[in-house]
C-alpha cells in the first residue's frame, strides 16, 4: 500500500463526497419532476 499525504485523502474523500451529494440530488429531482402531458390529436394517415 503507497503512502498518501493527508491532503490527498481529504481531496479524494470530498471529490466522492460531492459526486455522492449531486447523485442524491439529480435523483431527487428526477423522481419528482412529472411534464404534464400534451394531448395532441393527429390524424393518422396509414
Amino acid at each position: 500500500m503507497p503512502q498518501m499525504a493527508p491532503l490527498n485523502w481529504l481531496t479524494l474523500y470530498l471529490f466522492f463526497f460531492l459526486i455522492f451529494i449531486t447523485n442524491l440530488i439529480l435523483n431527487y429531482y428526477m423522481f419528482l419532476y412529472s411534464p404534464q402531458k400534451i394531448q395532441t390529436n393527429h390524424k393518422k394517415n396509414y
